[in-house]
């Protein structure tokens, strides 16, 4: 099993403060036996309106690392391969990339990742660490 993101905790506590229910911890998408996608979260909530539930999954991120680029490249090409694979199992589930409200306020506020968050359609959860709360959905 894969090692949790260092924030894996803040988040799961963050979605549920915001009325989401964790299904999934992590989610798995099976393709052969051994072949599987572990994306760190899988949730739901009830739409209240609607009567209709809204379904998530949601990769973590710290970008802690020294190379903040090179690290970028490596999520946004396992976000990329994620939301193929929930194409295909799970076409409901909308996949968000969870960030650190210090990450999102430095590094995804300069230009080059602004360019490619809208090439690539992603999907931006923003949290902040301490309080465990979601403070931004970027769709």
């Amino acid at each position: 099993m894969s090692a949790k993101d260092i924030y894996h905790d803040v988040v799961k506590t963050a979605l549920q403060k915001d009325g989401w229910q964790i299904t999934d911890d992590p989610l798995i998408l099976t393709f052969i036996p051994k072949r599987q996608l572990k994306i760190d979260l899988g949730a739901e909530r009830l739409i209240g309106a609607k009567k209709e539930n809204q379904y998530i999954a949601v990769e973590i991120k710290t970008f802690l690392a020294p190379s903040s680029l090179s690290e970028f490249h490596a999520a946004l090409g396992q976000f990329l391969n994620y939301r193929l694979a929930l194409r295909l199992k799970q076409p409901d589930r909308q996949l968000f990339l969870a960030i650190p409200k210090e990450v999102h306020q430095s590094f995804f506020a300069e230009e080059f990742t602004l360019l490619s968050i809208s090439e690539y359609n992603l999907k931006i959860m923003v949290f902040d660490v301490q309080r465990e709360e979601i403070l931004q959905w970027i769709n």
